[in-house]
Parts: C-alpha cells; structure tokens; sequence
C-alpha cells in the first residue's frame, strides 16, 4: 500500500523515476477502483495530468498500466496514440480499447514501423486487414498473408494474386493460405510454372521438350486437384469460370479422369452439360455406353472424343486411377493401342490432341510403374538376381 502523501510526493519528485512510479500506481488503481466514484474521479484526473508530464519515462509508465486492459479510458489511450513512436507503437500493437474508427483512419498517414505495430494485433478485422494492404508495402503485406487467422476477404486475396503473384515470397505465402479462392491458386500455380520454366537451374537440367511436358502435366494436375478440392460446393465458381473462359478441353477431361479427380471430371461434365451434378456421377458411375455418349454429346464433345472418354470411364470404373500408377499405366497403354488398331495409324485430326496428350502420358506413367515395381521387386527378392556375363568379344575398349 502507498500512502496519499507518499504518492503525492512521488507525483511531485523532480526525478521522473519517481515521477513515472506515481504514474504506473495510478493507471493500476483506476483499472483496480471499486470504491466511490469521487475517488475514481480523482484517479481519472491524476492521469490526465500525467499526460503532460515532459518525461516520456512518466507517460510511457502510464501507458504501460493501461495498455493491456479493455477499461482504459479511451480518451486517455487515444493521447497516448499521438505520442512519442515507442508509446505510439506499443498502444497501436497492444490496447483492446483502439477500434477499427480508430486505425483506419491513421493507417493512410502513418509510417511503415507504426502499420507493422497494427499488423501484429491479437485481431486485425478484414477491413483493418484491406487497409492495411491497400498501402501497398510489401513487407507489410507479407506479414499480414502469413498470418493465417487475419482473412483480408476473397477480393483481397485475388487481386493480391494477380498483381504481386509474380513475387516468389508472396506467391508463396498467398498459396500457403487455406483461405485463398481457387481460381487464384491456379492463377499463382501457373506464375509459379512460368518462374520454373525461365530458371536457368531448370532449363540447365532438361530438354526443352521434356521441360515442357512435365510443366504441362503438373499444370494439368494442379487443375485437376483444385476442382477436386472444389467440387460439390455450392457457391464457389471454380468449374464455371473455367468453362466459361474455355480452359476445360479434351487434354483436361481426359487427365482429370486418368488421375483419378472423378469428382472433379463429374462437375465439368455437369457445367458443360448444363445438368445436374448428381445425375451426371450416377451416369459415370453405373451408366451404360448409350447414355455416357447421349451425356457426351451434351457437352458438345465430337464423336470420337466422345468415344474416347466413354472407353476411359468404363476402364476407371474396373481400376484405381487416384493411386495405382501401373493401372493408369495400363489403362492409357489400352486406349493408346485402341485408337491406333481402329484408325489403321492415321488418327483422325479431331483426336489428335487426346493421343498427344495419351503419348505423353503413357511415357511418364511407365516410369513411374517402372519405379514402382523395381522398389517392390528388391524388397521381396531372397536372392541376388543372375544377370548374363559379357562377352569380351563384345566388350568395348577403354576410352
């Protein structure tokens, strides 16, 4: 306990430790009041008059006392806002009693160290959170990306990622988010492949050609798995918007279904089909021939590729495509040699970009298979395997 005198004489010291210890017992008092209201209103008093103290040791000890508390009086923490940086920042990153009124205004003035102490609120609210990247600091706005309990909002997150998309830190805070529409995260997959594609390490390390094979693949595949990801929620536009900007082709339908995202390749079909999507999965799933080429021939589809996709349903529907690498293996090596013994070896111009897609494909898988069965085979194999000597007629000479 402190006496009256004793904190008048404290109050009144020409030394501001002093000074500032008279301060810090006064904001504890006021937030701990319960007696008369007479005495809570000396106390109210008492800091108002430490907020002209000249020491910033005395009024950042009386912001110290209120700083964490909802009871602060607002006037009191609304000065301390406008005082020296380091009482400023603390109230900014700290005090419960600051609404968003409060900050949004600021936020257009303030500095870049005084927006990082707002950034690190407990609770930063959407609009708090769009204003302060409305500012455009980087750094400031990669703070706020990773931190995932902050939603600046859907509009924020897209517009984040076409315009700043093409910086590596934040492509990869924006695609860490759960949070983040599905139309920018392959938005941002796709910046990410270009970046790979224009890395010397990259081009360094492969052949053009098979460069641009496996880009497209994992494209392909990240489309795939975002719509798998989508499918069946109402409200998100995933599948429209990619239909309606004619991003879903042959290549696409078929790589959907040859991966496994069936669930994804069902909304597709739906949204191309206008039909509903339950009784789209019902045809994909039990079906016959007829009525997945009537449903086909809906999404517009020629005939041959509607054959063609007819043919992969009815492989999918006897094998594991989502996990089983041999059997999508086998399933694309069956279709491949199916087109080729129907069409005599001259594929048709309508099929051309479902065989390219299954030639590349069929290359990739089988090595992947091939992975898979070696890794299998010398874990089950007791003994070491015979291989043929070589013949030294046939041996060739030291280089």
């Amino acid at each position: 306990m402190v006496a009256y005198q004793q904190f008048v004489s404290l109050s009144q010291s020409l030394d501001s430790e002093e000074r500032g210890s008279a301060a810090h017992l006064s904001a504890l008092a006021y937030l701990n009041h319960v007696g008369p209201a007479d005495e809570q209103a000396a106390l109210y008093a008492a800091l108002i008059g430490f907020l002209d103290d000249p020491s910033v040791k005395v009024r950042a000890a009386l912001a110290y006392g209120l700083l964490h508390s909802s009871a602060a009086p607002r006037p009191i923490m609304l000065a301390l806002l406008h005082d020296s940086a380091v009482i400023a920042r603390a109230v900014l990153q700290y005090s419960p009693v600051l609404i968003d009124a409060d900050l949004i205004g600021l936020i257009r003035t303030l500095d870049v160290s005084m927006l990082v102490s707002i950034s690190q609120r407990a609770q930063i609210s959407p609009r708090l959170a769009a204003a302060l990247i409305a500012r455009g600091d980087q750094g400031l706005t990669l703070r706020l990306l990773r931190r995932h309990d902050v939603e600046p909002g859907a509009a924020v997150l897209v517009q984040l990622s076409e315009t700043l998309g093409d910086k590596a830190a934040l492509r990869g805070a924006l695609l860490a988010r759960p949070d983040l529409p599905a139309g920018a995260r392959l938005l941002l997959v796709r910046k990410a492949t270009e970046a790979l594609a224009g890395a010397r390490i990259v081009k360094g390390a492969l052949a053009p050609d098979r460069l641009g094979r496996l880009l497209r693949d994992g494209i392909d595949t990240a489309l795939a798995v975002i719509g798998e990801g989508e499918a069946g929620q109402a409200g998100r536009p995933y599948v429209r918007d990619l239909v309606g900007g004619k991003q879903v082709n042959t290549r696409v339908l078929l790589h959907a279904v040859v991966t496994g995202h069936v669930m994804f390749f069902a909304d597709c079909l739906a949204e191309l089909a206008q039909a509903p999507r339950d009784k789209v999965f019902a045809l994909l799933e039990s079906g016959g021939r007829p009525a997945l080429n009537a449903l086909l021939a809906r999404c517009g589809l020629g005939a041959g590729v509607r054959n063609l996709l007819a043919r992969l349903v009815l492989h999918a529907r006897a094998s594991d495509l989502a996990d089983d690498a041999a059997a999508r293996h086998y399933v694309v090596t069956a279709l491949t040699e199916e087109l080729i013994a129907e069409h005599d070896g001259v594929i048709p111009a309508e099929l051309e970009e479902a065989f390219a897609y299954l030639s590349e494909q069929n290359i990739l898988l089988a090595r992947k298979a091939a992975r898979g069965v070696m890794a299998a085979f010398a874990q089950e194999a007791s003994e070491p395997m015979a291989l043929p000597g070589v013949d030294e007629r046939l041996a060739l000479p030291a280089a």
